[in-house]
């Protein structure tokens, strides 16, 4: 490579406004194996989001742990459900209440019915599994993320959000009429 062709190439990296960098999930929000209190039955789904983790209790007084991101103050879903809807690749439209909250980050779904087709860019990521409540949606969700820095955080609209390889472990093992706690 000649000296001018690599000092060009350097000027072009230095000037770009955005460069990836890898992300490394803490070592904490990754799927591990834990005990627990052995009052919860085996298939179910807890969800402690303060302390920013999704139990999936595989048998009694055991879980896998998955670290996640959740609502921001006032966002969150709490209380029982079940998952009545699983989708791969899900589409998505935010809700009229996000539109209003911030049209100017959802300007592209202001006065339509657009809705985002799943893929790699979507922000339910890779899987979504529907929490029901007494058979009505409730519009929360556990799913993949864009995201992968908001898992231990507290940030999204409302729904609960994992790594797309960990909702993809999830999604796999769990079946429709899976009841989740959320406290």
């Amino acid at each position: 490579m000649r000296r001018r062709a690599f000092l060009g190439s350097v000027g072009v990296l230095l000037a770009a406004p955005h460069v990836a960098t890898a992300f490394t999930l803490d070592q904490i929000y990754r799927p591990q194996y834990v005990t627990m209190k052995s009052d919860v039955g085996a298939g179910q789904i807890l969800v402690l989001p303060r302390a920013h983790f999704l139990y999936f209790v595989t048998e009694p007084g055991r879980a896998l742990r998955y670290g996640i991101g959740v609502g921001r103050a006032g966002l969150a879903f709490t209380g029982a459900a079940v998952i009545a809807r699983k989708a791969t690749w899900p589409s998505w439209r935010p809700t009229n209440e996000m539109i209003q909250r911030d049209p100017k980050t959802y300007s592209r779904f202001v006065d339509n019915k657009y809705v985002q087709p799943g893929g790699p860019d979507n922000p339910l990521g890779s899987r979504a599994l529907y929490l029901y409540k007494d058979g009505r949606d409730t519009y929360f969700r556990i799913h993949g993320t864009t995201e992968p820095e908001s898992i231990g955080l507290s940030v999204s609209n409302g729904c609960i959000r994992m790594i797309n390889e960990h909702v993809q472990h999830l999604y796999n093992r769990v079946p429709i009429g899976t009841r989740v706690t959320v406290l």
